[in-house]
């Protein structure tokens, strides 16, 4: 789910041959087709080309035929999936550049949707992600500045949001179940590239490799940590896939590749033309093709991190543990215009080895789509498993006869509700005004020296965050406005103190030092250390099964 929009766009003269482009490549005219559909395509054309003329001709005001043009392409893709996006030339380097290259801004990917910016998902290791912006936030304003309705585009939000290293920009978010905007001061750094945010050993035997999208590099990324795990001893892996939005999809082939032996389905794509359909098998010796794997996903693993744990479950390779991914199943094709511009353009749909479809389902408001991660509050699948909707019709068997369902997204094979049992109100509020991380680098600058004697295996071990740290957070979330609450404070206390020196340990050794702390909190991490042995013990069974 990357940067998409349904913008303005110069889609340059002779006026009526770019819209013949446009709405050709849309409804499929360079295809070959039954006559009527021909015909069909013609009238079409013409009364376009006849409303266009007249208002042009004859409108009462003077009229710009280019973004008259624009927002008829918007409003027929909006009529498609939530996918299918226009991208104007000026911003095609933009949307390329959260993947392929490193910027300075905020570290979001957004979309506008109904005049308004929505988050997809904050990169990880940016600072929006440091800040605790989330999927779904609405952004109101920016520097105090109403930042909705019809003459936001693209290019104003890049302009609005990106700047230099160290500049700060304000932020005013609308939060669901929040009545009044949420004020963030965030401060702009590099976007890393990197997409593997940290690797590391559990323990003797165990290597974790946390994967936060599948951009340009993660494939060497991965490979790289694989070996580097390897060469300490790793044996069993857990492969973190938890808030990955997805990304380039043979990225995620490649690193399926090298968990699968060769020859074995891993995505397949079917399209309603035959040309756009597909098969991605493992063909390449693999780095860990032994080893027991167990996968972590919750609601915010999307699309390539989709195909992984799909394809792994199928081929009962790998135990999924977590929550339902996010449903993200739709293939786009991106398709060079005249003028530069791209249409990025829903061709097909992925499919799972054992024929499972990954794309949720959808209607036109393309809002209540994105917002669906909020309904799993509701309706209770963040908290219940038996409150996941499991159409039993659509009910697929791995290789070794285990049931798997379709429907939309990945269902783990070991669900894990969402720990509420030390969140309160004045957790978040702590999240929401930055409080923590704030603290936390206010005591590392405070302590540097100290904090750079310990190594980091001495730091997890022996650092304690005492109560004299935690008075001074309180003191500081005071300054930041956040309302007394010591039964929220009660609630929360040994979250607050394990998010308080996990901050801490990344001042000092960036994600491998915020990681190993952080997961001691990690209810999925934690479940997904528990069922290693049952991922070897399923492995053997695939082995004995296929002999």
């Amino acid at each position: 789910m990357k940067d998409k929009k349904l913008s303005k766009i110069a889609i340059g003269f002779p006026l009526f041959i770019s819209i013949a482009v446009a709405v050709g490549i849309f409804i499929g005219a360079n295809m070959a087709g039954p006559e009527d559909g021909v015909f069909n395509l013609q009238k079409s054309l013409y009364k376009f080309r006849q409303v266009l003329s007249y208002l042009e001709n004859d409108y009462v005001d003077e009229v710009n035929p280019d973004e008259l043009v624009e927002s008829a392409i918007s409003e027929m893709l909006e009529k498609l999936d939530p996918h299918s996006v226009y991208i104007p030339a000026e911003e095609l380097d933009l949307a390329k550049s959260q993947l392929e290259g490193n910027f300075e801004g905020i570290g979001i990917e957004f979309n506008i949707f109904k005049d308004t910016i929505y988050v997809v998902s904050a990169l990880s290791g940016g600072p929006s992600e440091k800040i605790g912006l989330r999927s779904g936030d609405k952004i109101i304003t920016v520097d105090g500045e109403d930042v909705t309705g019809e003459d936001l585009n693209n290019r104003r939000v890049i302009n609005l949001l990106r700047g230099p290293k160290g500049s700060e920009v304000k932020v005013g978010i609308l939060r669901k179940g929040y009545k009044e905007l949420i004020d963030f001061t965030i401060v702009r750094d590099v976007i890393p590239q990197y997409s593997v945010d940290v690797s590391y050993m559990v323990d003797d035997e165990i290597g974790y490799i946390k994967v936060s999208r599948f951009s340009a590099t993660t494939y060497m990324e991965f490979k790289e940590a694989l070996v580097q795990l390897k060469s300490q001893g790793m044996k069993k892996m857990i492969l973190d896939l938890t808030g990955n939005p997805g990304g380039y999809m043979d990225r995620a082939v490649d690193m399926v590749d090298e968990i699968l032996k060769d020859q074995q389905m891993i995505v397949y794509t079917k399209g309603k033309e035959s040309r756009y359909n597909s098969q991605h098998l493992s063909k390449n010796p693999g780095d860990f093709e032994e080893g027991a794997v167990v996968v972590m996903i919750n609601e915010g693993s999307a699309s390539a991190s989709e195909i992984v744990s799909g394809a792994l479950q199928d081929h009962d390779r790998a135990i999924i543990v977590g929550r339902r991914s996010f449903g993200k199943g739709l293939v786009q094709l991106p398709i060079s215009l005249n003028d530069g511009s791209e249409l990025r353009l829903t061709i097909s749909r992925y499919y799972t080895p054992s024929g499972r479809s990954i794309q949720k389902p959808y209607g036109q408001n393309t809002e209540d789509y994105y917002s669906e991660y909020y309904d799993r509050f509701k309706n209770g699948e963040m908290y219940v498993k038996d409150s996941a909707k499991v159409v039993d019709s659509l009910v697929y068997k791995t290789d070794a006869g285990r049931n798997v369902y379709g429907g939309g997204g990945i269902m783990p094979d070991y669900f894990v509700p969402l720990d509420s049992s030390q969140s309160s109100l004045f957790l978040s509020r702590l999240s929401n005004t930055n409080t923590i991380r704030e603290y936390a680098l206010k005591y590392f600058e405070a302590n540097k020296e100290k904090l750079e004697r310990y190594s980091l295996e001495q730091y997890i071990s022996d650092f304690k965050v005492t109560d004299k740290m935690m008075d001074d957070l309180l003191k500081l979330s005071i300054q930041n406005g956040v309302p007394k609450d010591e039964r929220g404070f009660e609630k929360s206390r040994e979250l607050i103190r394990v998010y308080t020196k996990a901050f801490i340990a990344r001042s000092v050794w960036d994600n491998k030092g915020f990681y190993p702390i952080f997961n001691e909190q990690d209810e999925i991490f934690q479940k997904a250390v528990s069922l290693v042995d049952e991922a070897e013990s399923l492995l053997k069974r695939r082995i004995g099964s296929s002999n």
